[in-house]
């Protein structure tokens, strides 16, 4: 087992008492969603003015690689953060990409490419790379695995850095999501033969923060949307059913996911067994639908408040799928994850009515509010049936 402060890159223990997460994880997080932010603004205005469907491409596309890099980090750290000085200034590199990154995030939707992006990727990359190559050196069980994550980083950002160069829109397009499918295998040809032991509670806590502050975000867009429309005129009494849906909406999506035993279920797909790479990687990877339609909500929200003033292209029907559609994504991929730890009776078609309401709110007058009111009645109903764990089940195993 490493020890905090350890000059040593050893696992540390997956079974330790009072695993959370650390200050520099936390800190981290904030870089990310800086980057985060912009992406949502950039849905935001690009959906008001009639771009949907690029926008949504472009959304997808800066989401997925902002979400793969806080992936990388986090699972690394859940197995080998050691908190020495290496440790800290690798992280503190990763960060720096982290914000280039987020600086290159308006140029994609703008159509000028993916230069900074993919700077900022690089010196992500860069910190990454030398924690693996640390790791090879000083941990003799996990020396092959790691050594497989160093050199297919290598390999995979040179494949960044060379789409850079691809002419043609759509080939890049098709060269992106290629490498990012490869992205997605490389766990599992780097971890076959040797898996690697994360912390259960740790991973459930860090996904459940980033969940916090994803929703976060959508507070922060729906609150600047109407900071914009009252200083330009616009009483907030004709924003009360956008502000008040909007609100229900944020805090019943808080709840929905954190009702759910997290930690249990980390713990079933994080343990020992063949299966370990295959469940870790369902959970995790299934997570980026959660924390991509909770920042799309945000822009949802940001949109409703365009077509209360007057300020949005779309018509009626597509401004409310926008808040509307990733709600629903988030209901079924939150229950989706969760629903090996409940009772049989509570995974069949609760989550898929609740979603089917969401969107037949849609065709209401007022979209936002009658879908908050459609969440509040599920959350109601679930404290009404008794159905949310106890705080044992929820706690899982140490």
């Amino acid at each position: 087992m490493a020890t905090r402060g350890n000059t040593t890159m050893l696992r540390r223990d997956p079974t330790e008492d009072h695993r959370s997460p650390s200050p520099l994880e936390l800190l981290f997080d904030l870089t990310a969603v800086v980057a985060i932010a912009l992406c949502a603004k950039e849905l935001h205005h690009g959906l008001a003015s009639g771009h949907a469907a690029d926008s949504l491409i472009a959304f997808t596309m800066v989401f997925f690689t902002v979400w793969w890099a806080w992936m990388n980090f986090t699972w690394f750290a859940s197995a080998y953060d050691t908190d020495d000085w290496g440790y800290r200034t690798a992280v503190f590199v990763q960060m720096s990409g982290a914000l280039v990154l987020a600086a290159g995030v308006p140029r994609v939707f703008e159509g000028r490419g993916f230069g900074i992006v993919t700077a900022g990727y690089l010196i992500m990359r860069v910190g990454l790379i030398s924690q693996w190559v640390r790791v090879a050196r000083a941990d003799g069980k996990g020396s092959r695995s790691a050594k497989r994550h160093a050199g297919g980083l290598i390999v995979l950002q040179i494949g960044w850095v060379a789409l850079l160069a691809v002419p043609d829109m759509t080939a890049g397009m098709v060269g992106f999501f290629a490498l990012a499918a490869l992205e997605l295998c490389l766990p599992f040809w780097a971890e076959s033969g040797h898996l690697n032991r994360w912390h259960p509670r740790h991973m459930a806590d860090r996904h459940g923060l980033f969940t916090i502050i994803v929703l976060g975000e959508s507070i922060l867009s729906s609150v600047i949307g109407i900071q914009v429309a009252v200083g330009s005129g616009r009483q907030l009494a004709d924003l009360t059913a956008v502000v008040v849906g909007g609100l229900l909406i944020v805090f019943a999506l808080w709840w929905l996911y954190f009702d759910q035993p997290a930690a249990e279920v980390a713990s079933r797909a994080l343990g020992a067994g063949h299966r370990q790479t295959r469940s870790a990687a369902v959970w995790g990877y299934g997570h980026f639908f959660i924390f991509a339609s909770a920042a799309a909500v945000g822009s949802g929200l940001a949109v409703a408040v365009d077509q209360t003033t007057g300020h949005s292209e779309l018509g009626d029907l597509p401004a409310a799928l926008a808040i509307t559609a990733p709600i629903a994504l988030y209901i079924l991929f939150v229950w989706g994850l969760h629903a090996s730890a409940r009772p049989r009776g509570l995974r069949e078609a609760k989550p898929y009515i609740v979603a089917t309401l969401v969107i037949c709110s849609s065709w209401t007058p007022e979209p936002v509010l009658i879908t908050g009111l459609v969440l509040t009645g599920a959350v109601v109903a679930r404290v009404v049936s008794g159905s949310r764990p106890s705080i044992t089940e929820q706690q899982g195993p140490a």
